[in-house]
This record gives C-alpha cells, structure tokens and sequence, in this order.
C-alpha cells in the first residue's frame, strides 16, 4: 500500500470521526465539503513532513483557501479568503491536511462559544455545559477526538479557557513567535495564534511547525521555529512561582484541590516552589476589557458591506449602508464591544480610560518581571476559576461573563507565553492548570508540562 493511499484512508477516517462530532456544532464546513476536501487534500500533500496526513481544524478566524473564514459572523458570510495564512501554510508544507473551519465567538469575543452567528458549540462529555470560547469548536473537536490537534487564536485566553473546560492542552506561545498575517484581527497587541492538542507532544509538535519569522507580519520575531524539547526525567533545578493572587478565597473549591495536588507533584518531581505576588492581577480584568474594545473598534471598522461579506438591502446612502450592514451583520456582544472601544477613545475619556488602562498593563508586565528576576523559571496557577458553567448561566450578565477571563487574560497583555493542561476533575469536569514562561522560554515551559503530564491524575477526581 502506498504512503498516497495510506494518506486517503487516513483523510476518510478523520472525516468520520469528525461527522460523529456533528451534534456538537464545532464544525462550521458541511461535512460533505470537508471529506472532499480532504481525499483531494491527501492525494496530493508530499509525503516526509512531520505532520504528514495529520488532520489539524482551523479556527474560523484564520484565512484559509479551501474553506470560508466567517469569523462566526453574519458580516462575513460566504467569504472565501484568496490567500492561506501563514501558520495554515506552513501546517501544509509540514504535511498537515486542513480539516475544516471551527464554530468561535464572533470575532474571537466571548467566552462560551455562545455568540456565534451560527449556534452555540455544546461541550464534548456535558450537553449542558459549554467548552469555553471564543476557540469552543476547536477546543470541542480536540476533546471528541474528532482531530488530534487544531488552530485557535487568543486575544484575553481564548485557547487555554477552552482547553481547561474541555481536558485538553492549549498553548498560547509568546507574542511574535507565530506568525499573525491571515489571522483576522481583533486586538492587534494581543492577538496570537495558539495551538489545541490532546497531548502536550501533540500541541508542541504543531506549534514548533508554526513558530517562526514571516516577512508579512512585522510583528512577528525573526526567530527560528521553536525547537522541541526533550521529556525531563525530573525537575530537579527548576522554580516554580505559585502567585496567591491566583488562589483567592472564592476560588472553587475543586479547583483549589486539583491545582494544590499539582503542586505537591511538582515538588516531588523535584522543583523549588515558592509563593510570589503579582499584586496587579485583580486589575487585569478591567485592563483588558478597555485596551481590546478599544484596538476592536478600530479594527473592525473596515467592516461596511463594501468590501467584505454582505451587503444588506434598504440603504438609502453610503451612511445608512454603514449602519445596515453593520446593524444586522454584527451581534449584540460585537456591537457592545465596539461602543466600549469608542467610548473609551473618545475625546474626554481616552486619558480616563484607555490611558489608564495601558499604564495598568505595564505595571501587569513589571510583576513578572519582578518575579522572574528573582529567580522563578514559571509561575504555575489555576487556568480558570471554576470549570465549564452551565449553557445560557451568564449570557445575562456580561461582566460575570468577562471574569471568567481573569487568570488567562494577563498573559496576553503582557506577551508572555502560557498553557493550560488537564490536572484532574471535579464532578466529572475537567480542571486545567496553568504555566506561564518567560519570553520566548516555550521549551522550559513545555518540559515541565511534559513531567507533570506524566505524573499528575489528570483524569481522576480532586
């Protein structure tokens, strides 16, 4: 049998376990497009790449030429992307097959996979519960072992959220490691393109095909790919920074559980843990919910029914065409986000807020710095502080919405690269713990993951 037909059976295989994953409404490619996509896809991609006939799903923000990049939006209904972006194409040059467009929050803003244009994703093992967001539907495949590994982005922890509601790894690499060019912007200094896995081998393998410099995005490094490291036996002469900012007296008491036996084991593995203070954290909220409205605003301003998606009918002038398509193209949580973002840009409040708000997020990235001085490799922290809220729960309620963002948001206002990986459960729901590394340190983030993957009882209750 040749490795070609091998690649077809392969690319069939995917697209079954991907159509038994339908109900959960992660995938936004017809599955009928999808598995002939992928036989052509197989047929032709070059054999010896280290990806090779490895189905990896796209987030539906990321450009892609097979697929329509929706955004999760009405506004770009039906837009097919004349280009590939670059983690896409480098993911082919490595062999991978592109397996599809996931379901997100529109534009990348939720966190619950909830505000789609086009449904809500339901969690992989709890039909009541959600799978976090705005990276839901990739984070949903992952989990249902649809595809071993998938694309999400992260603007305020849009991967590693969904990876600890869904027991999976997700990996945000430090600002400019990956390439941004074909990743539909949102917050254009926060945004990074991060990788989902069902284990850390897996989401490190593709980030390490992702990394690296791209003359079309000035933003991005001019770094070699990221470099695998090899599984550590221990940990001996590592520190590890446990920040109390991060276990505060509301925190979910299964989570707590979970996250201290962690910490026990990486004791036993051998690392120096200490307790540190990041003193800014319970303002990273806030920061961030001004400085991303307000780089959104802008940003999606480009969207009018001239250029992109469609055109809705009844304008009278280009103005009202403005308001139209944007009126009914955009939903209620966009809209709520750009009036932020305007609000706190306008004349008379930009020093109040946004000013502010950027002050507050270098003194954010002076903690870490503070703590990595002093001679801490990583902080280790809860992921989220409570695991997978019920469906609709804080549809309600933007804010609560929005705090459920306040462990894994500071890494993007800062830069820094972060994971989250299963450390146990609690009533049969996934808990995830946190690493977050220096700049450009991904592999010594990435070799403690290794030792504490094979140590901790992921899958055990806390």
């Amino acid at each position: 049998m040749t490795e070609a037909t091998d690649a077809v059976q392969s690319a069939r295989a995917a697209a079954d376990r991907i159509a038994k994953a339908k109900r959960l409404n992660a995938l936004l490619t017809p599955i009928k497009e999808l598995r002939k996509s992928l036989v052509q896809q197989a047929q032709t991609v070059h054999p010896g790449g280290v990806l090779y006939g490895m189905p990896v799903a796209i987030k539906d923000n990321i450009c892609t030429l097979e697929f329509e990049t929706s955004c999760g939006s009405k506004i770009l209904e039906g837009y097919r992307s004349p280009f590939d972006a670059t983690a896409v194409a480098k993911l082919k040059a490595a062999g991978a097959l592109v397996a599809g467009k996931t379901n997100c929050d529109e534009f990348g803003m939720g966190s619950s996979t909830e505000h789609s244009a086009y449904g809500r994703t339901i969690h992989p093992t709890e039909k009541t519960r959600v799978p976090g967001g705005s990276s839901g539907g990739s984070a949903a495949l992952v989990a249902a072992g649809a595809v071993p590994a998938a694309l999400g982005s992260e603007t305020g922890g849009s991967v590693r959220q969904p990876a600890s509601f869904c027991g999976i790894v997700g990996i945000k690499p430090t600002y400019g490691r990956v390439s941004r060019y074909g990743l539909v912007a949102f917050g254009s200094s926060l945004d990074q393109i991060g990788v989902f896995g069902r284990s850390v081998h897996d989401a490190a393998r593709v980030l390490s095909v992702i990394s690296g410099r791209d003359p079309k995005d000035a933003t991005c490094e001019g770094r070699d790919p990221l470099r695998l490291p090899t599984v550590p036996e221990n940990l001996d002469g590592f520190v590890i920074g446990i920040p109390k900012e991060y276990f505060p007296p509301d925190l979910d008491p299964g989570v707590r559980r979970a996250c201290e036996r962690a910490i026990r084991v990486l004791k036993e593995l051998g690392a120096a843990v200490r307790e540190v203070s990041l003193p800014h954290t319970p303002y990273a909220v806030p920061t961030y919910y001004i400085v991303a409205p307000a780089e959104a605003s802008s940003n999606l301003a480009r969207y009018d029914g001239v250029r992109y998606g469609p055109r809705f009918d009844g304008a009278a002038d280009v103005a009202a065409l403005y308001r139209s398509t944007r009126g009914q193209g955009f939903g209620a949580e966009v809209r709520r986000r750009i009036l932020i973002g305007t609000y706190v840009l306008s004349s008379g409040y930009y020093d109040a807020y946004y000013r502010k708000a950027q002050q507050v997020r270098a003194l954010l990235a002076q903690d870490f710095r503070n703590v990595f001085d002093r001679g801490v490799d990583l902080v280790f922290t809860p992921t989220t502080p409570t695991t997978a809220f019920k469906a609709g729960e804080k549809l309600a309620d933007p804010v609560q919405m929005y705090l459920s963002d306040i462990f894994v948001c500071t890494a993007n206002l800062v830069g820094l690269p972060a994971m989250s990986m299963p450390i146990g459960r609690v009533k049969g729901l996934p808990v995830g713990g946190q690493f977050i590394g220096q700049t450009f340190l991904e592999d010594e983030m990435l070799e403690a993951a290794y030792a504490l993957e094979r140590a901790v009882p992921a899958v055990e209750e806390a």
